[in-house]
């Protein structure tokens, strides 16, 4: 899977988990499960826009996050 290759180090993944937490612990619940992983795939490509180095295969794992939460091909 490609989304596992992205993120290849320790900051990197402790920097998306801490940015997840911060967004979920706002909302605090959520009517359905589809509506958490909406709020997760709209956070991940709010957060890839503030990453300054380039990471290796991102569009294909943000393609495969548009894929499972449904919403199609992101732009």
């Amino acid at each position: 899977m490609v989304i596992r290759k992205v993120v290849y180090t320790t900051n990197a993944i402790e920097s998306v988990n801490y940015s997840i937490r911060k967004i979920m612990r706002n909302r605090q619940s959520f009517p359905t499960a589809d509506a958490a992983v909406n709020l997760v795939f709209m956070a991940l490509q709010n957060i890839s826009k503030r990453w300054t180095m380039p990471l290796r295969d991102w569009g294909a794992a943000l393609y495969q996050f548009a894929i499972i939460q449904g919403s199609g091909v992101p732009l």
